[in-house]
């Protein structure tokens, strides 16, 4: 092998190993669930406005299961799921089960996103960018969108999910959450 084959040879693997390392790491840190209490007092303290201005304390859904959904009208992967958190929420309502969406964006965006999606009627309230910040104090270390965090009745944080979450997950942790206690 000459000298220029074995050292692109070389420099290709640096670039394999140093991704990969990069990679692993941070899904290491991407989602972790945060310690007793962290996180979740911080949730049920706020009160958010919805796109319509109404202010919406988030204590009102305690003592359900509550999917939380922190999202952007700009973010592909989160626009493409909200339908079927819709569907899920218009299934899953009558049963104790609450979707709410937190939308990183203010409220004229996220107002103007619902004028174009009348299917999604569960609530969408907003945080604009403070939202990151109490998403990183529910695990999502890394401040990504989409970013799902599902509860139990006592507000305890069960499931974690960042990026796209496949209906079919969902639902089992739903249903996984229902069944206990």
């Amino acid at each position: 092998m000459s000298r220029r084959h074995a050292c692109l040879l070389y420099g290709v693997v640096a670039l394999v190993a140093a991704g990969a390392g990069w990679w692993f790491g941070w899904q290491r840190h991407a989602v972790q669930l945060p310690r007793e209490g962290d996180g979740v007092a911080q949730l049920f303290a706020l009160t958010l406005p919805d796109a319509a201005g109404v202010r919406q304390p988030l204590a009102q859904w305690r003592g359900k299961v509550l999917v939380i959904n922190f999202w952007a009208p700009w973010c592909g992967p989160c626009v493409e799921e909200m339908p079927e958190l819709a569907a899920l929420q218009r299934q899953l309502g009558n049963r104790d089960v609450q979707f709410v969406g937190i939308g990183i964006d203010s409220g004229p965006n996220i107002e103007e996103f619902l004028l174009k999606h009348k299917d999604i009627d569960y609530p969408l309230l907003v945080s604009g960018a403070e939202g990151l910040s109490l998403g990183r104090a529910l695990g999502n270390l890394s401040g990504g969108l989409p970013f799902t965090v599902v509860t139990d009745r006592q507000g305890k944080i069960q499931h974690l999910k960042l990026g796209q979450i496949r209906k079919q997950d969902l639902l089992a942790w739903i249903y996984q959450v229902q069944a206990q206690p």
